[in-house]
């Protein structure tokens, strides 16, 4: 007798159902998961970068005063010399109590009279911190004021911190010109300046009354105008020492 050897066919494996469901489940599980990483990456990198944006004018205008007030020249006893005094409460001003900048010179100064740019609310620097080039045939020396305006920004949510540079300081003929305005940093609701005399902060500096001449340190507070905020924010400040040394005697020149 012949047996005939009958081979059943192979079972088929495959998923069923129920386990594509849970597959499905779990790969949506970890896309939301991964999707939430991301966005709350995305959302942090946005938050730094509108940060860093913000800072960097801040920065940049805190650097510019920085390196005028450390390059101050010393006040010269010789009115002709380009360095002038540092005068925040100039001559002639009387019984004021207030700071009143700007140089003052000749029938203004006799009367009692101010001078200076529209909104300054620091003194005339004379400073070697400007960048010699072949375009301008100026010196090294330049006076430095800083003026406090109305922003031109209708948006903006305080006043506009400028820089105003001249860099002729001995005119032909003494026709003075315009100095120059830059914008230093917007969104400033008040900036003072105090001097330090080896003892305490002063409000007011004269180099033509005071000892010493210059103070040891020049603070500056910059308060930044806030939004919706019942409470500002504590201003923002910079302390520069005052390493140059003034001349005592009446020959003394600038160098």
């Amino acid at each position: 007798m012949n047996f005939v050897l009958v081979q059943s066919p192979k079972s088929r494996s495959a998923f069923t159902l129920l386990e594509i469901l849970i597959a499905v489940v779990c790969f949506a599980i970890v896309l939301t998961a991964i999707n939430g990483v991301f966005y709350s990456g995305l959302k942090l990198r946005n938050r730094s970068a509108a940060s860093l944006e913000k800072s960097l004018p801040l920065a940049q205008a805190l650097m510019i005063i920085k390196r005028d007030l450390l390059n101050l020249a010393a006040p010269s006893t010789n009115n002709n010399a380009l360095a002038g005094p540092l005068q925040s409460t100039p001559t002639g001003t009387g019984a004021q109590t207030q700071p009143r900048f700007g140089s003052l010179q000749g029938a203004a100064a006799s009367a009692g009279g101010s001078s200076g740019i529209a909104g300054q609310i620091s003194p005339d620097f004379y400073t070697l911190s400007a960048v010699l080039d072949e375009q301008d045939p100026w010196p090294m020396i330049q006076k430095v004021s800083y003026l406090l305006v109305d922003s031109t920004n209708r948006n903006a949510l305080g006043k506009d911190l400028m820089r105003a540079v001249t860099r002729n300081l001995l005119p032909v003929s003494g026709i003075t010109e315009d100095p120059v305005q830059q914008l230093l940093l917007p969104d400033v609701s008040e900036v003072t300046f105090t001097y330090h005399d080896g003892t305490q902060w002063q409000e007011t500096w004269d180099s033509t009354t005071s000892t010493p001449k210059l103070p040891l340190a020049i603070k500056v507070a910059i308060q930044l105008a806030s939004e919706g905020s019942a409470t500002l924010a504590a201003p923002i400040e910079l302390v520069v020492p005052i390493t140059v040394v003034a001349p005592t005697n009446s020959s003394g020149v600038t160098q």
